[in-house]
């Protein structure tokens, strides 16, 4: 029932492109380089942490954004 929860390096992935995220508990867009992918359900997700608390943001990318940031 209860998943393992991965942190989120604070290493800069050399592949890894700055992306934008959206909090949906404070309304507002970020930006960060500091993320992993998840693939869940058939879907691909980036999932970052929330610069303004401990909750994290999770954003759907497609197939082929997955396959560069692998």
């Amino acid at each position: 029932m209860f998943q393992e929860k991965k942190e989120i390096k604070d290493e800069v992935n050399p592949v890894a492109q700055t992306q934008e995220f959206y909090d949906v508990k404070t309304k507002k867009k970020f930006k960060t380089d500091k993320y992993r992918l998840v693939s869940k359900g058939g879907r691909n997700f980036i999932v970052a942490k929330s610069e303004s608390g401990p909750h994290e943001c999770w954003r759907v990318v497609s197939k082929e954004t997955a396959a560069k940031l692998k």
